[in-house]
């Protein structure tokens, strides 16, 4: 094997890893929009996926567009944080009823 088919191959490679990391998110990112609709979760968490969605669309990067690790962290990080919101809202205790005398 030559040095050049080995470096097509790492490139294939790599190719494939970031498409299916890419559909990965492309889930996440399709769930997450019940989440969005949930009235119980905190506008602060929608507001920062919103933002990273624009952030990974936008042509302004912290590194340059050939290497979108900068895209999917921000991407991530932000599902993260809407998932975590919208379960501490579900597992919030409901409020007690005054129990009667």
């Amino acid at each position: 094997m030559d040095t050049t088919t080995l470096w097509l191959t790492a490139a294939v490679a790599a190719g494939l890893a970031l498409a299916a990391t890419a559909a990965v998110l492309l889930v996440r990112v399709v769930r997450a929009r019940r989440m969005l609709l949930d009235a119980g979760v905190p506008l602060r968490d929608k507001a920062l996926f919103w933002v990273a969605v624009v952030y990974t669309v936008s042509p302004v990067d912290l590194i340059p567009d050939p290497v979108y690790l900068d895209d999917i962290g921000v991407l991530l990080f932000a599902l993260r944080s809407l998932r975590a919101a919208a379960h501490a809202v579900r597992r919030e205790p409901a409020a007690k009823e005054p129990e009667a005398v």
